[in-house]
């Protein structure tokens, strides 16, 4: 029953299935995963679908802020800048290591940002919403930095 809705300010609004989801188009890419807490593990092989593809799909306007990434986790949310999502590398991810992503690391769907700190990374991805004004996300809420740079933020 897993399923992503995008929807906000001037988009059309999508639902995609399990289904529909898995017959866009795929990538595989290998990135790092670097916690802000100093712990990295590198080279993971992830496969999913680019974020541009889904927001191609939603047809987002000129006065979009940002994306917020909710997780089914409630309240689980984060969020990036229409600039930060535009990077080519960003990926919703249904696989890691060549299996389906483990539950306690975001299955069915997580969110893999090479460049910045995993936080961003939302696990078990429900919603993408388009808005006019970026709102703190759950760690940023908690004093981590709105933009998670690896190596630039949080004092790190």
């Amino acid at each position: 029953g897993w399923g992503l809705k995008v929807d906000g300010i001037g988009v059309e609004p999508i639902d995609l299935s399990w289904n529909h989801f898995r017959a866009l188009a795929q990538r595989d890419q290998v990135s790092d995963v670097h916690c802000v807490t100093g712990w990295s593990v590198d080279d993971v092989r992830w496969r999913g679908v680019g974020l541009a593809d889904v927001l191609a799909r939603a047809k987002p306007m000129a006065q979009a802020a940002g994306l917020e990434f909710i997780s089914y986790e409630d309240p689980y949310v984060d969020t990036l800048t229409m600039a930060q999502a535009a990077m080519p590398d960003i990926m919703l991810a249904h696989q890691m290591g060549g299996q389906p992503i483990p539950q306690e690391h975001g299955a069915p769907v997580r969110v893999v940002i090479p460049k910045m700190y995993g936080y961003k990374g939302v696990k078990w991805l429900a919603h993408i919403r388009v808005v006019g004004q970026l709102e703190p996300g759950y760690w940023e809420q908690r004093g981590y930095d709105t933009d998670a740079w690896i190596g630039n933020s949080n004092g790190l």
